[in-house]
């Protein structure tokens, strides 16, 4: 079967640096709080110069080191509530663990926040967590295999989309049972708020392209890339629909390329070692293999693009076209001054390119 390639409008957005450290764990970088001021002030920004979207994560626990590497972090459904009375046009994408809240109770917030926000509200469904994250909050169920989790998110999305468009839901499934479940107001937008995920297993990548309507997808190389958006699309058209495929990326800019590395090297002296061990271990990662995973991948948690305004502009269009992607989610070590330089000289290139 053929499968759909990315059409040419391309999607540029932000990654909220909703908890402390951002996506650079290093004790040398801009300081990010993880508070409402600077989530404000990027959310803003990233309305203000034409972005398409802004999203945060939900997070419960950080990962200690030097830096307390997100150990502060903002709830993200009552920030991005926040957050869409700031902005005006921006898309609202909001996190919600299945593991932690009711599909009921999600649904009925999902659809709030589509009501403040005028129909620009999605949601990110994170299906997998983080053991210790959950456990401290005695919201781990051992009993559960990762497989397992993933099939109570798809109960629980169904129940949610069912929600979201029928006046009473009855429901009798494995993990949730619902009885003339009602829910009222009903999300202002069309056909329902947009669903997003990120999930790089196979039972990740089944639920991602049967449920949302864009995914995220990683790799360690653009090929890697390429072949995990090739992947979810061929698996989304053998199920008759289509799916967005997106990535990651953090912007290091600076007056030249010199300028930026220097960046890049004074933020890699200072990273965060107990931090990332800590982090690489919640991913699963062997404790045999931790130093030298946690050697090998520094400080930078994501692709990430360094250089000139011109040099990085030209190498987000170059990774965007070979890793045949429908959009980027972007991340900065200082939100304030990347978003107004993307604004100003690189949003307006690419947009040139990709419409």
């Amino acid at each position: 079967m053929m499968f759909s390639r990315p059409s040419p409008h391309k999607d540029f957005g932000v990654f909220l640096p909703v908890a402390n450290g951002g996506w650079i764990v290093s004790a040398t970088t801009p300081t990010l709080d993880g508070l409402y001021a600077q989530n404000r002030a990027a959310a803003v920004l990233a309305d203000e110069i034409g972005l398409d979207f802004v999203m945060s994560m939900g997070k419960f626990r950080g990962f200690g080191g030097e830096t307390d590497h997100w150990g502060t972090s903002l709830e993200s459904v009552t920030l991005m509530a926040a957050i869409a009375e700031a902005t005006k046009r921006v898309r609202i994408w909001a996190t919600v663990h299945p593991l932690l809240q009711n599909p009921a109770v999600a649904a009925k917030m999902i659809a709030t926040l589509d009501q403040i926000s005028g129909g620009r509200a999605g949601l990110n469904i994170v299906a997998g967590a983080y053991k210790a994250e959950f456990d401290q909050m005695s919201a781990w169920d051992d009993s559960l295999s990762h497989d397992d989790r993933y099939a109570l998110a798809e109960e629980w999305t169904t129940i949610v989309k069912r929600l979201w468009t029928e006046d009473s839901v009855d429901f009798s499934g494995r993990y949730f049972t619902m009885k003339d479940c009602q829910s009222k107001p009903k999300p202002l937008a069309r056909p329902r708020p947009e669903l997003i995920c990120a999930g790089m297993s196979d039972r990740g990548f089944q639920f991602s392209v049967r449920e949302a309507d864009a995914c995220f997808i990683g790799g360690r190389s653009r090929e890697e890339h390429r072949e995990a958006s090739r992947r979810a699309k061929r698996m989304a058209a053998d199920l008759g629909r289509s799916v967005r495929t997106y990535a990651m990326c953090t912007v290091i800019h600076g007056s030249t390329d010199a300028a930026a590395q220097a960046l890049v090297a004074r933020y890699a002296e200072g990273a965060d070692i107990g931090a990332i061990l800590a982090m690489l271990a919640s991913w699963g990662v062997p404790a045999d293999r931790l130093q030298a995973t946690a050697r090998q991948q520094g400080a930078f948690m994501t692709q990430t693009v360094v250089g000139s305004p011109a040099s990085c502009r030209e190498q987000i269009e170059a990774f965007v076209t070979a890793c045949e992607l429908d959009g980027l989610m972007l991340i900065f070590p200082d939100y304030v001054e990347g978003l107004s330089m993307f604004g100003a000289e690189i949003l307006p290139g690419l947009r040139a390119v990709f419409s």
